[in-house]
């Protein structure tokens, strides 16, 4: 199956599955804030060790396409994106304008990371 995928997109997909697990550990918890947080803690620890099992290889594969600059910036524009639709759609938390403007000077500041000047 992982052949059938193009290799330029393989990381994306895997960093987009490891920013899902990575949110869901350090903010998912949110939603519970009257659980002790020593559960909230190995419960977060646990979904953690999911994300690395992406993260890891989808650095490991993306470093034959990518600089590490590029993938830290993929990485980065992933998390924001996750992140959004985390608050909005799982925290129940509003999304303001100024958060927009911010994510496209983020974007913008991507472009210049994959731009070959």
């Amino acid at each position: 199956m992982l052949a059938a995928i193009p290799k330029p997109l393989l990381p994306v997909l895997m960093l987009f599955a490891s920013n899902v697990f990575m949110t869901f550990a350090w903010y998912g918890h949110l939603k519970y804030k009257s659980s002790p947080l020593i559960l909230a803690v190995v419960v977060s620890w646990g979904i953690a060790f999911v994300e690395y099992c992406f993260a890891v290889p989808a650095n490991r594969y993306g470093s034959a396409i990518y600089t590490t600059a590029q993938l830290k910036t993929l990485q980065e524009i992933i998390t924001l994106t996750v992140f959004a639709g985390f608050s909005v759609f799982y925290l129940g938390e509003p999304f303001r304008w100024n958060y927009a403007i911010g994510f496209v000077l983020i974007a913008a500041g991507a472009f210049f990371i994959f731009e070959k000047w």
